[in-house]
């Protein structure tokens, strides 16, 4: 048996430990991540479901759909969204789908972390449950067809907007934020003094009007335009504009 000196020997060691690191870094940093986002950046949906995750400071993996190729409408997806939309959530052995069902889950089992984005207090709770509901029946249907018409027509080469869907869906809108303009002349944000869900769903569909002339619905409305720009400047918002930038 050779014995090395004792030089020869410190050397040895530090290149095992260095080894040893090295191996350990690389394994945590190629670790599968627990949660899976399936989607795409420009997807509102999916920008929800991140825009929540980022909040709550948590570790996941955005997996692309290939929508072009109709990834989605197609076998492994299918199994994870049977209704071939975008997005699909895993977490471990737990798959989900509906940004705002994927939302209200993370928010629950991740209550302790991160921005708390609902309340314990049952009163309080069933307040940004209300709100949650006119964001998803009474914002969101006008809001989405402007974001489509004005803002992504153009990007997927789908043709110039249809402008009776835009005066139609612009009046509709309208008359939501004349109550949101009430509702936010009495508290910071739609339920309350606290940044919740209820807030957050907007935030997708708000950025892309923003770059639209339906802009000038917000901007009218000073305190809807304050909560507008309280909301959008939030750094987890800013991180998922980033993303799209990469």
């Amino acid at each position: 048996m050779q014995i090395l000196p004792n030089n020869q020997l410190l050397g040895a060691t530090v290149a095992l430990a260095l080894v040893a690191i090295s191996a350990a870094y690389i394994y945590c940093t190629s670790k599968p991540k627990a949660i899976k986002v399936h989607g795409v950046l420009l997807s509102t949906a999916t920008q929800r479901v991140l825009a929540t995750l980022y909040e709550k400071e948590l570790e996941f993996e955005l997996v692309p759909v290939d929508m072009e190729a109709r990834e989605h409408k197609k076998k492994p997806f299918l199994s994870l969204n049977p209704f071939g939309q975008i997005p699909a959530f895993e977490d471990r052995d737990l798959k989900l789908f509906e940004s705002r069902a994927i939302n209200k889950y993370i928010s629950h089992k991740h209550a302790d972390k991160g921005t708390r984005l609902e309340s314990g207090d049952m009163k309080q709770k069933a307040i940004i449950g209300v709100w949650m509901e006119v964001e998803a029946h009474q914002f969101d249907p006008a809001a989405s067809k402007l974001t489509w018409e004005l803002a992504l027509k153009p990007v997927f080469g789908k043709g110039t907007p249809d402008k009776a869907v835009v005066e139609e869906n612009e009046a509709k809108l309208a008359k939501v934020l004349d109550i949101y303009e009430s509702r936010l002349a009495q508290s910071k944000y739609l339920a309350g003094e606290s940044f919740s869900l209820a807030d957050l769903h907007h935030l997708p569909t708000i950025q892309y009007l923003l770059a639209t002339q339906v802009k000038k619905l917000f901007d009218s409305r000073p305190h809807v335009n304050a909560w507008v720009a309280d909301i959008t400047a939030r750094p987890a918002w800013c991180k998922v504009l980033a993303l799209q930038k990469h």
